[in-house]
């Protein structure tokens, strides 16, 4: 893989595809966060929610597409983020994270970011600023 700084405009950072979405996943984030929202967690909390299951925290899904910038920690950091939630995420999930180069300004990169479930839909989608050090 190449260093950050040798991409050009337009160019991918390499997908990641995390593992389908469990029911642990989502009882260690709600540990960790302190959101312990039962939609989240408990099937008849989101039945009763009118949700068709229980859906995965959407500060879970954003976190993750952090992982994309892991490789580049020793070259900057994630600046500023701003993301847009489109869909929810549902138990066995399988989310992909993609990553696209839109712009360099010195030594600030703007990718734009997405994570799609299993269809190919976006479920969050947004900016990343990456600064080098």
């Amino acid at each position: 893989m190449k260093t950050l700084s040798e991409l050009q405009i337009a160019a991918s950072l390499d997908p990641i595809q995390l593992e389908p979405v469990s029911r642990l996943d989502l009882i260690k984030y709600a540990g960790a966060s302190g959101d312990y929202n039962p939609i989240h967690t408990i099937d008849e909390a989101a039945s009763e929610a009118g949700l068709s299951g229980i859906i995965a925290h959407g500060m879970w899904t954003m976190g993750n597409l952090s992982k994309l910038f892991s490789p580049f920690l020793e070259e900057g950091f994630v600046q500023d983020y701003t993301i847009r939630f489109a869909r929810m995420v549902y138990l066995n999930d399988v989310i992909t994270l993609k990553a696209n180069l839109v712009e360099k300004a010195g030594e600030v990169f703007t990718f734009k970011v997405a994570a799609e479930n299993q269809d190919g839909k976006v479920v969050i989608s947004g900016v990343i600023k990456f600064k080098l050090y």
